[in-house]
């Protein structure tokens, strides 16, 4: 297996979308080296996937990428809605909602904040910021082969402008590779969940007077109800550039042929409400939703991320932004696993942790097409929640109820009854603002490259207890003192305490994880703080 190998990296990630470029972002981040392949020539072109959520945003804002992706977004910063018609020039239309956060009521939770910006658009910010990070990319190469074995994989893949065959070998592989993945099919892993949910075609169209016709109606997507002519009409510049989701049923016969330029235009026409709307259709593309997740999130030494691990239904964005965040949970793990900073036990975390997220998320993406009437869906809405149904909940407040966390019922739901944050063990930590050297940070803003512990600055001892167990363990681990004091490494703002708003006491400590999950707390003062964190840290990376 190791013998004839022309090149050698830690990680191969297979796959160069939306997930597979986040996880060579988040991967070079952290000083991690690796190859990724992607059998297409380029990234997206098609102006789809675009809804990227609170929590990815924040993602993105540890990997410093965030303003990048705003500024690629800027051109659709305006638009919040959600708006449902009968048409556009007709009585019977009502605003799902019209802003995504209403009042601001966001900021309370996270310094970051939701982004519309269109794979199209953010595929080319994650490219150029992954390779100024040092991530190597390699567009138009197909993993052909792989094999693995107890101590890595190996692979061939090949330059499809060339032909050229290359055999890498890898300590692990990343399979980022869609919903049909090959390497899940090659790995025997099955999947639960409904399965199709409904067809559509997305239809790309320029039009000069919809703009006129729309008016000062911002919305993300307009679902268009006339049940002889329904669909959903995204803007792309609010100007020329549009987009149509069309129902597609190919279960009745229906071919991707039947969808001729002629019979698109008259159906947005007829959906719009404007018989007379000037429309050139500039490019179809079919796609499927589907509700699927992975029995298993990989096997051995290779991962499962985004599609090739989950499929759900688009409505309400959840599939792009869930890939994501596979991508950041698994990143820092395999970094800690190859710097042997944990032991390999520390990568079946990432099963037990992001497995019910996904069905969890996907369930509540299905539910979210029903009470949207997303054209094509014929499924119910689902139990619970309305027609906002815990949106942010989903996107933000869920735990992990089992994995690399101590100190949490592995009973609790995956997703609250409502938003808490608080501090608790397997949740997002807290945000807040504090003070750092002159300027201001939010917590989120610590958390990336190594585990973080929080105390209170006029209790000094955690901070030594920390500093000790990384040098005895050589483990990045990093300790702050936080209050309004002068010895205060990060200073607390207009009166905030931040051990109420973490659950814990001005004698306790939180553990944080270089994802921002909180790993541990504790309460109280500790008897013997060293040998207390001492054991936290061994359990945590499986190195008991």
């Amino acid at each position: 297996m190791n013998e004839n190998v022309d090149l050698r990296v830690p990680v191969l990630i297979v796959g160069g979308s939306l997930v597979g470029l986040s996880a060579s972002l988040f991967l070079s981040r952290l000083g991690v080296r690796h190859l990724l392949v992607e059998k297409h020539s380029s990234t997206s072109t098609h102006p789809r996937g675009r809804g990227n959520n609170v929590r990815t945003m924040e993602v993105f804002r540890t990997a410093g990428a965030e303003q990048l992706i705003r500024d690629a977004a800027s051109v659709l910063a305006d638009n919040h809605g959600i708006l449902q018609a009968g048409s556009l020039t007709g009585d019977d239309q009502e605003w799902l909602f019209k802003e995504i956060d209403p009042g601001g009521g966001l900021a309370r939770f996270s310094p970051s904040g939701w982004c519309l910006c269109s794979q199209n658009d953010l595929e080319p910010v994650l490219v150029s910021h992954a390779r100024a990070q040092g991530s190597e990319l390699r567009f138009s190469t197909e993993l052909l082969t792989f094999e693995q074995d107890a101590e890595g994989v190996t692979a061939v893949v090949k330059d499809r402008a060339t032909g050229e065959h290359t055999t890498v070998r890898a300590d692990y592989l990343v399979a980022a590779d869609g919903p049909r993945s090959p390497v899940r099919e090659q790995l025997g892993i099955g999947r639960t969940g409904p399965g199709d949910l409904f067809h559509n075609v997305s239809i790309t169209f320029r039009s000069r007077r919809l703009a006129s016709v729309v008016g000062d109606r911002r919305f993300i997507v307009c679902y268009l109800t006339n049940p002889e002519a329904d669909g959903a009409l995204l803007p792309v510049d609010n100007e020329e550039q549009w987009v149509f989701h069309a129902p597609w049923q190919p279960d009745r016969g229906e071919t991707l042929e039947d969808f001729t330029d002629e019979r698109c235009a008259e159906h947005i026409r007829r959906a719009v409400g404007a018989p007379d709307l000037d429309v050139e259709i500039t490019g179809k593309a079919p796609w499927h939703a589907a509700e699927r997740v992975a029995e298993r999130y990989g096997s051995g030494r290779v991962f499962l991320a985004g599609d090739s691990a989950h499929e759900m239904s688009p409505t309400g964005a959840f599939g792009s932004n869930t890939g994501i965040q596979d991508a950041h949970n698994l990143a820092w793990k395999l970094a800690a696993v190859l710097d042997e900073a944990a032991g390999p036990g520390l990568l079946g975390t990432y099963e037990a942790e992001r497995l019910p997220v996904a069905r969890a998320t996907s369930a509540r993406a299905s539910a979210r097409s029903g009470e949207h009437s997303h054209p094509g869906y014929a499924g119910s809405p689902g139990p619970g929640g309305g027609r906002k149904g815990g949106m942010l909940t989903v996107a933000l407040g869920y735990r992990y109820a089992r994995g690399a966390v101590l100190g949490v019922d592995p009973a609790l739901p995956v997703v609250p009854e409502g938003m808490g944050l608080t501090g608790e063990p397997g949740t997002r930590a807290p945000h807040m603002w504090l003070g750092r050297d002159g300027g201001r940070v939010s917590t989120l803003d610590l958390y990336e490259k190594s585990f973080v512990l929080l105390c209170d600055a006029r209790y000094p001892d955690w901070r030594a207890a920390a500093q000790q167990v990384a040098k005895r363990l050589s483990v990045p681990l990093e300790a702050f003192g936080v209050g309004s004091f002068p010895e205060a490494d990060l200073k607390t703002e207009d009166g905030a305490d931040w051990a109420a708003s973490h659950g814990t006491s001005a004698e306790g400590a939180v553990l944080v994880r270089p994802d921002g999950f909180v790993a541990w707390r504790s309460e109280t003062a500790a008897a013997d703080p060293e040998a207390t964190l001492y054991e936290v840290m061994m359990t945590l990376l499986h190195r008991g």
